[in-house]
C-alpha cells in the first residue's frame, strides 16, 4: 500500500512538472508571438517616403484594403532625416531615427506621428494623416520607435507604450531644442498601440498640448486577451506570456493603463477616432478612452466611423477626416 501511494505521489510529481512545462512553453510562444517586432518594416513599406507613398494602383497589406486611393496630393518633398535621444534616462545612448517635414513659415505649430507595433514611418497609414497636416501648414516629425525602422534596437520587444512613450518625448524635446517651436505649439498623433505610447507620453509631459488618438487601445490587459483570441489561443496562457515578458525584458505592458492615464491628461484637448469594423482593436476601446475623458470634458464622444478597419479611417472618409484633424490641431495648438 505504501509503495503504492508512493507511485501515485511521484505520478502526480510528473503530471505536475509536465503541466507547468507545458504551460511554461505555451506562454512563450504567446510571448514571443505577441511581443516580437520585425525592426525593420522595408520589406513592406520601403519604397515609402514623404515624396511618394501608395499609388493608386497599390494595395495596403493587413486586414483592409485602400486600392484606388491616390495619395498625390499629400506628397511632402522636402523632407530631412534627423535622430535625437529617447528620453529614457536607463537608455541614455539609445538613438531615434526620424524625419523631419518642416511647415513653409517658421513658426508653424508641430505635430509628433507616432506609429503601431510592426509598422514605422514608412507606412502608408502614418504618411496621409502626415501629409493631411503638412498641406495644412503643420510642421511634422514623423519617427520611428525604438526597435522599429531605423532607431535603435533595445530588445525587439515591444513594450505596450510602457517604454516607447520616452520615445515619443524624445521627440518633443527635440522640438523645442532644436526646432525653437514652443511647447504649446505641439501635438502628439498616435495610431494602433502607437496611439498607447502617446497617450502615456501626454499624461506624463504636462506641457503636451493636444493628442489626436486613432485606433488606440484603452486596457492592455484587454487588448492582449482579445488578440489571443483572434490568433486562437486560450486567455489563461496572458499570465505566462506577462511573466516571461518580466523576466526576459523587464517589460510588463500591462503595467500602465491608457485609460488610467486619462485622468492625468485632464481636459487638454484629446480627439479619439476608431473604424467601426476595426477587429484588430475593438471600437469599446474608443469608448471607454471617450468615456474617461467625459469626465473633465462633459459630454465628450469619440468619432467612430462606419465602415472604417483598424486605421482605416483616414482612408475611408479622407476629406471628413482632414477637416477634423486639421481643425482640431488647430484650435488645440492655437494656429
Amino acid at each position: 500500500m505504501r509503495r503504492r501511494r508512493r507511485w501515485i505521489a511521484a505520478g502526480m510529481e510528473v503530471m505536475l512538472a509536465l503541466a507547468v512545462a507545458g504551460y511554461a512553453s505555451a506562454s512563450y510562444l504567446v510571448y514571443d508571438q505577441m511581443s516580437a517586432v520585425a525592426a525593420h518594416c522595408g520589406g513592406r513599406f520601403g519604397e515609402d517616403t514623404p515624396t511618394r507613398f501608395f499609388r493608386a494602383d497599390e494595395e495596403l497589406s493587413g486586414d483592409w484594403s485602400a486600392s484606388g486611393f491616390d495619395t498625390t496630393p499629400y506628397a511632402m518633398p522636402d523632407y530631412q532625416e534627423v535622430s535625437f535621444p529617447s528620453r529614457d534616462p536607463r537608455q541614455p545612448h539609445l538613438t531615434i531615427r526620424a524625419w523631419w517635414i518642416p511647415a513653409g513659415t517658421a513658426d508653424a505649430p508641430a505635430i509628433v506621428i507616432v506609429h503601431g507595433i510592426g509598422s514605422c514611418r514608412h507606412d502608408p497609414t502614418m504618411l496621409l494623416p502626415a501629409g493631411m497636416l503638412h498641406r495644412n501648414g503643420f510642421s511634422v516629425l514623423m519617427l520611428d520607435l525604438r526597435d522599429h525602422g531605423d532607431s535603435d534596437i533595445e530588445d525587439g520587444r515591444f513594450a505596450g507604450g510602457t517604454e516607447e512613450y520616452l520615445d515619443v518625448l524624445g521627440a518633443w524635446d527635440w522640438l523645442q531644442a532644436e526646432q525653437k517651436v514652443p511647447a504649446h505649439r505641439i501635438g502628439i498623433l498616435g495610431e494602433s498601440f502607437g496611439a498607447g505610447a502617446a497617450i502615456i507620453a501626454m499624461a506624463e509631459e504636462p506641457g503636451a498640448a493636444a493628442l489626436w488618438e486613432d485606433s488606440g487601445w484603452s486596457d492592455a490587459s484587454v487588448a492582449l486577451d482579445e488578440e489571443l483570441t483572434r490568433n486562437g489561443f486560450p486567455t489563461w496562457l496572458a499570465p505566462g506570456g506577462i511573466a516571461w515578458d518580466r523576466v526576459l525584458t523587464g517589460d510588463d505592458p500591462t503595467v500602465r493603463s491608457p485609460l488610467d492615464e486619462m485622468a492625468k491628461i485632464g481636459a487638454r484637448p484629446v480627439a479619439i477616432v476608431h473604424g467601426l469594423d476595426d477587429t484588430h482593436i475593438w471600437p469599446h476601446h474608443a469608448r471607454d478612452l471617450a468615456a474617461a475623458h467625459a469626465k473633465f470634458v462633459p459630454g465628450y464622444e469619440a468619432w467612430l466611423v462606419p465602415g472604417a478597419g483598424h486605421v482605416q479611417s483616414a482612408f475611408v472618409v479622407p476629406q471628413e477626416y482632414e477637416r477634423r484633424l486639421v481643425e482640431f490641431f488647430r484650435t488645440g495648438l492655437g494656429a
